[in-house]
């Protein structure tokens, strides 16, 4: 694969947060590649770090936080040309000029929660327009209604001349959260990151949700970074999946990779306990034994040994690195060791 089709490339990604006094470690050497044009979907419990990956790359971290990594490149393409612009997230001070004028204008962020991602007290047409000014400076106002309109056409919100004009309180959720992905697609960002997008919709609204993104993608040529624990939306939506567990990639592959051919113990557990059309009566959804570790608590060796049922005393003797079993699919697993270690 050239570098020209990889448009995000995260080596050795580690965040921890300061907490009475002491060091938490919540993701740890997270490494991945998003292609141009491509969904990444990053599927895991709740707090195994997906959220705080994402926020790491972006630069929006609470003041206790502590980030460092090899490299986070962005490679911007510019259209009339064909030629790319490398970019190094990492290196970019969270506060400064070139890191905010990258979000929103080249990383687009689709917040989790739509309730709480919108002002209530200023009009949603004026929040989307706030984000495409802010970035054009000199747009006349009248073209950036303009623009507005057109994007709220595009993702399906009814009589956008009218609406515009209301307040968040006055829409759904569904309608809310398409308020959202417009304040992420207005400037036409190459990398959209779409962190749980779907939470606190009900399950039509879901589906409406990732078809309007899945089109945006296909029609706009955009690369998506899918934050979720639905495993159904992975299936759906991407073409490549890391599995996180706290705060590790324990596997990395392609979603045929991933699916057909799961190697890590907990990568099988979660397929296991997606419920299945026509289960018999009889037959339970299987469960992921133990409970999720303290993350202050960890020692070396693989997070997972203690909940994991082919488990063996190496796996709790060291640092598990990450082994390729075949291109593009690596798992951090002991059981593979015979393999190529991958950074």
């Amino acid at each position: 694969m050239e570098q020209k089709d990889i448009v995000l490339d995260v080596r050795k990604l580690n965040t921890s947060f300061i907490s009475d006094g002491a060091t938490v470690h919540i993701v740890k050497d997270v490494s991945f590649q998003l292609e141009r044009g491509k969904t990444l979907a990053i599927v895991g419990e709740s707090g195994c770090g997906k959220s705080v990956t994402v926020h790491s790359i972006v630069k929006l971290l609470p003041q206790n936080a502590r980030f460092t990594a090899e490299q986070v490149l962005y490679r911007r393409l510019d259209e009339k040309t064909g030629g790319i612009t490398e970019f190094d997230l990492a290196k970019m001070d969270p506060k400064g000029k070139e890191m905010r004028s990258m979000r929103g204008a080249d990383l687009g962020m689709v917040f989790q929660d739509p309730m709480s991602s919108l002002n209530p007290v200023y009009r949603v047409g004026d929040q989307v327009a706030e984000a495409l000014m802010e970035h054009n400076r000199g747009m006349k106002k009248s073209e950036a209604r303009e623009k507005v309109l057109q994007m709220f056409r595009n993702l399906g919100i009814p009589d956008p001349e009218r609406r515009i004009m209301d307040y968040p309180h006055q829409f759904s959720g569904g309608m809310k959260q398409r308020v959202v992905i417009a304040i992420a697609m207005i400037n036409n960002p190459e990398i959209i990151i779409a962190d749980e997008p779907t939470t606190a919709l009900d399950v039509t609204i879901q589906a409406q949700i990732m078809e309007l993104m899945k089109e945006l993608q296909l029609n706009m040529g955009k690369s998506i970074i899918l934050i979720t624990h639905n495993i159904g939306l992975v299936a759906e939506q991407a073409e490549d999946v890391c599995v996180m567990y706290m705060g590790r990639i324990v596997e990395f592959g392609s979603l045929e990779q991933i699916f057909e051919n799961p190697l890590h113990p907990y990568t099988k557990a979660l397929l296991r306990s997606v419920p299945v059309l026509g289960l018999a009566d009889d037959q339970k959804l299987e469960t992921i034994p133990g409970a999720t570790p303290n993350p202050a608590s960890l020692g070396v060796g693989c997070e997972f040994a203690d909940r994991c049922p082919e488990r063996s005393e190496a796996c709790s003797a060291k640092n598990v690195p990450a082994y390729e079993v075949e291109p593009r699919h690596r798992v951090r697993c002991i059981k593979f060791s015979q393999f190529k270690e991958v950074d």
